[in-house]
């Protein structure tokens, strides 16, 4: 019998040198030995993954996808879910509105509460369906209904917070902000007018959700020319909507059709609105503080959408300001699908705010149950700037030396000034004359504007000497004008015009010889452009971003690693970390210290949307905007004029600088916003992670917003440089083999001195420095690359950086029914001197 285990060798076992690979093995497999090392596990094998894995890795993968987008739809309109918010936006001034809300109210197997106090206002409740809707009626434009249609599949009555004023285009776009759906109707022959057209590009450049297209009526013309209009408009819908499916809507069963469609279709997501959570106001109660009855707390009732609402966080009401929770409560949900709640929708009915009711919500009080409440160590804080602290960069004391050294400028320096009886040597210190306050004017704003305050001035001159000469015309002679020429409106449209000229010329002066300025007579070159220096390459000589920062940069914040920080808040919520309202819940919030005007606007029907803020997002920080110029706007858009931005959830009014986008350290400023290419805008404005739209209007001198641009947001990032570059322009008097004498370039021996280390070069391409100055009238030799032509143009760059203006305001006033403009002369008219 043959032992049962197995032989193991002993000590004296014959060791064999190990295989030798050769030269043709690596160096690393040779010094190994033959051993192979243990290798640590991840934690995805992907790459180890068998083929089969593989495929049921992908196949698991789609299968959650599916679920997931499938839960979403479900969820959506449903008992435990958040209201499908549908806004139903006319795109003409025929569109039959009123048809539609006619059609959709004839559902047989939904019941109807209509409102009494108002017409149009109605809700539907499906029990059978499960599903919820609720319809509100408004006016778009001057004539031109808008509707706003609730997708909640169950039905509450409305209040008077449900109406919109005529024209208001900031409530269109606050409703699109959180609609789920949007439904847009269609006149049968032409589709949508200019006003359509005008708000679509609004819609489309802040962010489309899901969306229908419907054209209702259409029966009154022959079938000829039916079929004849159906594909016109089939056609131009096939240029905004590619994808759309074309909705008629004039029976019942039609309307059915929508409404399925609406519920079922895929939902468009909009990433700055799905990573906060957001609520559409349902009801609202004002209650005045103790301490003054324009300041108080208001209660905000509706149904969470979005994300987790946290009492902590803060909350900003669109167009009002961002505020502070101080508690959550859980009313009874008012449109319950639940058959049993009947007392709980006749609740609803008095929740709603109207102008006759003191407090609707009294009587829900006993089933109100406090969810959450704030804590003061865990609440965010409403600080947005920093105080500086004049002191902090505080040097030493002064020595005995300076001392006498700034009392001896101090008496050089004196002079005889004017000053009431009684005043003191210190009082007459601080009396400063006109003379030193124009002085004393920013210097910035004196180079940006020469060439404006030197053609202004010249024309003043030539009115005022009109002035003088009219007097003695009048003693002369006595005419009789007509009425017209009286107007005042058309002398004011006339002033308009002149000005809009001027803005066209500057324009294709900058177009045509960019960042060119004439050398002053008066002033020497070396002082006005003290600030200015030469770089010996734009895209390649340092420049340190902390260099000479504004006093505004020291009440603003910055983020060491802005990118790591947001991939941080964005994998938080992600894994769902934060506690608090989950989404679809009907809650009330307290907001503290609210402004009644917030009230008075809900009473006047507006739409109340209130967002909560990531962290650090009421701070304030240089924000950086991509943008490309609108094609319907033509109009000259200088730097620095005050635009009205719209910024995912925010509304501001700020002076913007533009700039280049480049992928290099340093950027050009840019004067105008371009028409070709796309531009950054720099603002001082609240932190907002991106990504996030931007809207950018202009508002006219009637009240009506123009949109000029639209974009998103690029970063936040208050070391971007901007440069400002000036260029210096001379004529080549004398030309010799490589040296040029060059003159109009500097007025002064002294100027070519100081100017001396620059480098020129020429729009023909050559470069060259100047060599030395000839005379005292500011001609100078200069050393090129190459011979120069005799039609070439000298020229010397000087840069400096920029910083926008501290111009932030969050008010932003209402606009005005927007009509087409079309007093704007176009660009091929403007003659230029």
């Amino acid at each position: 019998m043959v032992a049962a285990g197995a032989h193991r060798p002993g000590p004296l076992k014959q060791q064999n040198k190990a295989h030798k690979g050769g030269k043709h093995s690596g160096a690393a497999q040779r010094r190994a030995g033959g051993r192979v090392s243990v290798k640590a596990q991840p934690r995805r094998r992907i790459r180890d993954l068998s083929r089969v894995d593989r495929r049921h890795q992908a196949l698991q993968l789609r299968r959650q996808r599916k679920e997931a987008v499938l839960a979403e739809k479900r969820s959506l309109g449903s008992r435990d879910g958040p209201p499908h918010l549908v806004v139903l936006v006319p795109l003409h001034s025929r569109a039959a509105a009123q048809d539609t809300l006619r059609l959709l109210q004839s559902q047989d197997s939904a019941v109807v509460h209509v409102n009494e106090g108002r017409a149009g206002d109605f809700a539907l409740l499906c029990p059978r369906l499960k599903q919820r809707w609720r319809f509100m009626t408004a006016q778009a434009g001057e004539d031109t209904p808008l509707l706003v249609c609730s997708w909640l599949c169950a039905c509450a009555s409305l209040g008077n917070g449900d109406v919109l004023f005529a024209g208001d285009l900031y409530a269109v776009l606050d409703l699109a902000k959180v609609a789920d759906s949007l439904l847009f109707i269609l006149d049968p022959a032409d589709g949508w007018d200019s006003t359509g057209e005008y708000c679509l590009s609004c819609l489309f450049a802040q962010g489309l959700p899901s969306y229908a297209l419907v054209v209702p009526g259409g029966t009154d013309l022959p079938p000829k020319k039916r079929i004849d209009a159906r594909k016109k408009l089939a056609k131009a819908i096939e240029k905004r909507f590619p994808e759309a499916k074309l909705f008629l809507l004039n029976t019942e069963q039609e309307s059915l059709l929508l409404l399925r469609h609406l519920a079922t279709q895929k939902q468009r997501h909009l990433a700055f609105r799905d990573r906060r959570a957001h609520l559409l106001a349902y009801a609202a109660e004002f209650i005045p503080g103790q301490e003054s009855d324009l300041v108080g707390t208001l209660k905000v009732s509706g149904f969470v959408r979005g994300q987790t609402l946290d009492v902590n966080s803060l909350v900003h009401i669109v167009g009002h300001g961002d505020f502070q929770m101080s508690q959550v409560d859980a009313p009874p949900d008012p449109l319950s699908l639940n058959p049993r709640v009947v007392k709980g929708q006749k609740r609803s009915q008095d929740m709603e705010i109207q102008d006759d009711s003191v407090n609707g919500a009294d009587e829900m009080e006993e089933d109100v149950k406090i969810l959450m409440k704030a804590d003061p160590n865990k609440q965010e804080s409403l600080q947005s700037e920093v105080v500086p602290d004049p002191m902090e960069g505080e040097q030493t004391w002064p020595t005995e030396e300076e001392l006498q050294e700034a009392e001896a400028s101090l008496k050089a320096n004196r002079k005889v000034v004017k000053v009431p009886k009684g005043t003191s040597k210190y009082q007459a210190a601080w009396i400063v004359d006109d003379e030193e306050e124009g002085s004393q004017e920013d210097d910035d704003d004196e180079d940006d504007d020469i060439d404006d305050m030197m053609e202004e001035a010249v024309s003043q001159e030539g009115e005022s000497s009109e002035e003088e000469e009219e007097p003695a015309e009048e003693e002369c002679e006595t005419m009789t004008v007509s009425e017209c020429l009286r107007d005042d409106q058309y002398d004011e449209k006339v002033e308009e015009d002149e000005e809009m000229l001027e803005r066209y010329k500057q324009e294709r002066m900058d177009e045509m010889f960019p960042d060119e300025v004439d050398t002053p007579r008066d002033v020497p070159a070396r002082v006005r452009f003290q600030k200015y220096r030469g770089l010996k390459s734009f895209r390649t000589s340092p420049w340190d971003p902390k260099e000479n920062l504004p006093r505004d940069y020291a009440r603003i914040f910055q983020f060491q690693d802005f990118s790591r920080t947001r991939k941080h808040l964005f994998r938080q919520i992600e894994k769902e970390e934060t506690e608090g309202a989950s989404v679809g819940w009907y809650v009330t919030l307290h907001v503290c210290n609210v402004p009644v005007s917030v009230m008075e606007s809900f009473k006047e029907g507006k739409p109340l949307v209130l967002f909560s803020l990531l962290p650090h997002e009421q701070k304030m920080s240089v924000l950086n905007f991509l943008v490309r110029r609108h094609p319907s706007n033509s109009e000259p858009v200088k730097a620095k004029e005050e635009l009205i931005f719209h910024c995912g959830f925010r509304r501001f009014r700020a002076s913007p600088l533009f700039s280049q986008h480049t992928s290099a350290d340093k950027h050009k400023l840019e004067r105008f916003l371009r028409p070709d290419a796309a531009l950054v805008v720099t603002v001082y404005a609240p932190i907002t992670f991106p990504p996030a739209s931007v809207l950018l209007f202009k508002q006219r001198s009637n009240g009506m917003h123009d949109l000029i641009a639209t974009g998103s947001l690029l970063s936040v990032d208050p070391d971007r440089i901007v440069i400002k570059r000036l260029v210096l322009s001379g004529h080549p008097f004398k030309i010799f083999t490589k040296t040029a004498v060059v003159r109009y370039m500097f007025f002064s021996r002294e100027d070519v001195m100081w100017f001396k280390p620059v480098e020129l070069r020429t729009k023909w391409g050559r470069r060259g420095h100047i060599k030395e100055p000839l005379g005292t009238h500011g001609h100078m030799k200069c050393h090129f690359d190459g011979q120069l032509k005799s039609q070439d143009t000298v020229l010397l760059n000087l840069y400096k950086r920029v910083f926008p203006k501290w111009t932030f305001d969050p008010h932003v006033p209402e606009p005005v029914p927007w009509v087409r403009s079309e007093s704007a002369p176009p660009v091929q008219e403007v003659e230029m001197e």
